[in-house]
C-alpha cells in the first residue's frame, strides 16, 4: 500500500472518533473499516513482531504515512483506560518506536470511549453515558486538562466529584440501622463540593433563596451548601447521620433531601427518611435522585433494588417517571418536575399555587401605546400633574394584575386613599386618562395565564384546592365570576389538546403570527411546528396547555432552545443544540421526547462531536430580538448558495466541511 492509498482510505473511515489530524478506533471494528485498510494494520503489526494482546487501539494520521498501535488493557473495565504501551510506526521512514507508561505515574487516559467503537457495540451506550456524565460535570470545557489521569483525576476532585466504579456521583447519606446481611458504607457517598448542588441551584433560579425563607439540608453530607448559603447571610441549617449527627432536625420554610434516597438500601428506611424530611417541612421539599438505565445498571452486582458499587456504597438509581411515581405514592402529593432528577413539592398550598401561576405568567410590559388623553375637570389634571409618579405607579399594578388591585396588593393604597378615595375611583381616573385598551388587553392576558394554571393543574391529576389564597378569589371573581365557570373552561381547553384539527388549526395561525417559527409537512399535512422557547408565550392559550403539559413531566428549559410541537401523535420534542447563541451552525447536543398519552419522557445525547446534527436553517427559529440576527441572516444568504443543489438532511460539521471543498467557515463567515 502506497501513501496515496493509506490516506485515501483513512480518510474514507465511517467509524472511530475523528480529530483534525488523526482517527482513533478500537480493532473491535476492524468488520467496518475497508478491508484493504484492516489488513494492512495486521501486516504491520504482525512484521513488527508485536502481539495481538499488545495493541487494541489503532491511530491513523489523516495527513501523514502513519499509525499507531496503541495497548489500553483496561479499555472496557476502567470507564478512563490508561495508556500501557504505544508503537509509532513511521511508513514512509520505515521506522518505528516503542514507549512504555506502565510504570509512569501519570500516563494519558482514554475519553468519549463511545466514538470509537460501532453504535451495536454491546458496551455504546454504557460509554455514551460516562461521557454524558462527564460533559453534565462541566470536566470537558478545557479539552488540555484532561489528557493524562493526574490532571483528570484533580479535575474531577475540583468540581466536586469522585469516581465510584467507573461512574462521576456526588451525594449525601441519611445513616441508620444497616441490613443485617450486608454492611454499606454509607459516609462513603457524601463527598467535597466547591459549589452549590443542582437542587439548590433551582431553589436560587425560582427565588427561594432571598431570605425569605428559612433551609434546612436533610442528609447535608459535609455540609458545602449550608457554607455557602450562610455566607450570603441565609438562614440554613442541616444535619447528616456521619458528619452532623449531633445536629437538631429543625422545622424549615425549605427543606432539601437532595440525592439522599438514592443512597439507603433499606426500603422502609428510605421511606422513613422522606417522611421525615417532609414532617420537618413547612412549606416546600425538594426532593431529588440519581437517573440511570437499565444498561449502565447491568454491570454491577444487584442488591434489593438497587446495586453494590466497588466501595461497598448502595446506590437505587430512577427514571425521571418512576421517581415521580416513588415520591406521589410516599407522600400522597402531587411532586412537580423541575429538571431530569429534581421534584418539588409543595406543603404549602398557597405558596404552590403562586409558584405555578407564575411558572408561566407572561408579565405585561406598558409601552405607552395610547397618548394620555386630556380630561375635562381641571382637579383631574391637577392630581397627575402633583402625583404622577403615584397614578403611573398605579396604573402598572392595575396592567400586572388585569384589574383593580386590592388594597394589599398596591403597596401605596393609602397614598391613593388620601388623594383620591379609593383604588376603584383611582382605576377610573387612569383609565380615563390613559385609555382602556391597554388593561383590557393585560386583562386578556391574565384570564388566559389563569385558563392554563387551571388546565395544566387538571392534566397533573391535581386535586382541587378547597382553600384559595385571597389575590386567586380576586381573580376569578373578576373575570370568571366563580370558580367553577373557571373550571369549566378550563377543562374544555385542556380536553382541546386532542383535538387533532383544533392543534393543526392553531399551528398554522401560529405560523403566521410567531416572530419565527418552522412548520414542517408530511404528506403535504402539517406534521409539526418548530419554535424557540423565546416564543412560547406568543402562542395561543390551547399551544401553550399543549407545551406546558408536556413540560410538567420533564421541567425547566435551561439547556434546550427549540420545541416542536407534533401536531397528531400527542407528542413535544425538545431540542438542545451546543453553540445556539454564537455559533452560525449549532450542533445538536440533547433531544427529549415526551409523549403525554404515556407519561413518560425518552432522553437522546448526541456524545460524538463530529456526528452531531447541524442546524442550517437557525435564521427560521430567530428574529431580530437576537444579537446575532443580522449576522446569521447574512451567513444563511451564502450559505444556501453555496448548498442550493445538495440534500442536507440530518448533516453533520465534517459533512458540511466536505460540502465545501476549499472553503472555510470562520464565525459567521465563509473563507
Amino acid at each position: 500500500m502506497n501513501e496515496e492509498q493509506f490516506k485515501e482510505l483513512v480518510n474514507s473511515l465511517d467509524v472511530g472518533k475523528k480529530l483534525p489530524d488523526s482517527i482513533y478506533f478500537h480493532k473491535d471494528t476492524f468488520s467496518d473499516v475497508p478491508d484493504a485498510l484492516s489488513k494492512f494494520i495486521k501486516i504491520v503489526a504482525k512484521a513488527l513482531k508485536i502481539d495481538d494482546a499488545n495493541w487494541n487501539l489503532i491511530k491513523v494520521f489523516r495527513n501523514d504515512f502513519r499509525l499507531s498501535l496503541l495497548n489500553y488493557p483496561s479499555f472496557f473495565e476502567d470507564s478512563y483506560p490508561a495508556l500501557e504501551q504505544s508503537v509509532n510506526v513511521d511508513l514512509k521512514k520505515l521506522s518505528h518506536r516503542v514507549t512504555s507508561y506502565s510504570k509512569q505515574e501519570n500516563p494519558p487516559i482514554l475519553h468519549r470511549k463511545e466514538t470509537m467503537i460501532t453504535k451495536d457495540h454491546e458496551f455504546h451506550d454504557h460509554f455514551c453515558m460516562l461521557t454524558q456524565e462527564g460533559e453534565a460535570a462541566g470536566l470537558y470545557e478545557n479539552s488540555r486538562m484532561i489528557g493524562f489521569k493526574s490532571s483528570w483525576e484533580r479535575l474531577i476532585e475540583k468540581h466536586g466529584y469522585e469516581l465510584v466504579d467507573g461512574r462521576l456521583f456526588r451525594s449525601s447519606a441519611v445513616n441508620s440501622n444497616v441490613d443485617n446481611d450486608k454492611e454499606i458504607d454509607r459516609h462513603k457517598t457524601a463527598i467535597v463540593r466547591y459549589e452549590l448542588s443542582a437542587p439548590m441551584k433551582t431553589l436560587a433560579k425560582n427565588g427561594f433563596l432571598s431570605g425569605e425563607y428559612s433551609i434546612f439540608d436533610y442528609g447535608c453530607g459535609r455540609g458545602d451548601d449550608l457554607r455557602e448559603l450562610e455566607t450570603h447571610g441565609l438562614d440554613a441549617l442541616g444535619w447528616d447521620p456521619n458528619f452532623r449527627p449531633d445536629s437538631e432536625i429543625v422545622n424549615s420554610d425549605v427543606v432539601n433531601i437532595g440525592f439522599v434516597i438514592n443512597v439507603i438500601e433499606d426500603q422502609d428506611e428510605r421511606i422513613s427518611a422522606v417522611l421525615g424530611a417532609w414532617e420537618a417541612t413547612g412549606k416546600l421539599l425538594v426532593i431529588s435522585a440519581m437517573l440511570a438505565n437499565e444498561s449502565y445498571l447491568a454491570q454491577f452486582k444487584p442488591y434489593k433494588d438497587g446495586v453494590i458499587t466497588s466501595r461497598n456504597t448502595f446506590q437505587k438509581y430512577f427514571s425521571q417517571a418512576e421517581l415521580k411515581s416513588y415520591i406521589e405514592r410516599t407522600l400522597d402529593d402531587e411532586p412537580i418536575a423541575i429538571s431530569p432528577g429534581i421534584f418539588y413539592v409543595f406543603k404549602d398550598k398557597a405558596l404552590e399555587q403562586h409558584f405555578l401561576q407564575n411558572r408561566h405568567k407572561r408579565s405585561y410590559q406598558w409601552q405607552q401605546l395610547t397618548e394620555p388623553k386630556p380630561v375635562s375637570e381641571d382637579q383631574a389634571r391637577i392630581l397627575f400633574t402633583k402625583h404622577q409618579e403615584l397614578l403611573e405607579s398605579f396604573w402598572l399594578s392595575c396592567l400586572a394584575y388585569g384589574r383593580v388591585p386590592a388594597n394589599e396588593e398596591f403597596g401605596k393604597s393609602e397614598e391613593i386613599k388620601e388623594v383620591i378615595g379609593s383604588n376603584k375611583k383611582a382605576l377610573k381616573l387612569v383609565t380615563d386618562w390613559f385609555g382602556q385598551d391597554e388593561l383590557k388587553l393585560a386583562a386578556t392576558m391574565r384570564k388566559e395565564d389563569l385558563l392554563i394554571y387551571f388546565a395544566l393543574g387538571m392534566f397533573e391529576g391535581r386535586k382541587p384546592y378547597t382553600h384559595l389564597p385571597d389575590d386567586l378569589k380576586r381573580d376569578i371573581k373578576a373575570f370568571f365570576d366563580t370558580h367553577k365557570i373557571a373550571l369549566h373552561q378550563a377543562k374544555e381547553l385542556l380536553f382541546d389538546i386532542a383535538n387533532i384539527e383544533q392543534i393543526t388549526t392553531e399551528c398554522l395561525k401560529a405560523k403566521e403570527i410567531l416572530p419565527a417559527s418552522k412548520l414542517s409537512l408530511e404528506n403535504e399535512q402539517p406534521h409539526s411546528l418548530t419554535i424557540h422557547k423565546n416564543f412560547i408565550d406568543d402562542l395561543s392559550p390551547l399551544l401553550r396547555v399543549y407545551v406546558y403539559s408536556a413540560l410538567q413531566l420533564y421541567g425547566e428549559l435551561d439547556d434546550i432552545q427549540l420545541i416542536k410541537i407534533h401536531i397528531t401523535s400527542g407528542k413535544v420534542t425538545l431540542l438542545g443544540y451546543e453553540g445556539f447563541e454564537d455559533s452560525p451552525l449549532p450542533q445538536l447536543k440533547e433531544r427529549v421526547k415526551i409523549k403525554m398519552a404515556e407519561q413518560d419522557v425518552d432522553f437522546f445525547d448526541y456524545i460524538r462531536e463530529d456526528k452531531r446534527p447541524v442546524l442550517l436553517d437557525k435564521i427560521e427559529y430567530i428574529d431580530e430580538s437576537f444579537n446575532d440576527f443580522k449576522k446569521q441572516k447574512a451567513f444563511n444568504k451564502k450559505l444556501n448558495k453555496e448548498l442550493k443543489n445538495i440534500s442536507t438532511n440530518n448533516i453533520n460539521k465534517l459533512q458540511i466541511t466536505l460540502l465545501l471543498p476549499n472553503k472555510k467557515i470562520l464565525g459567521y463567515k465563509i473563507i
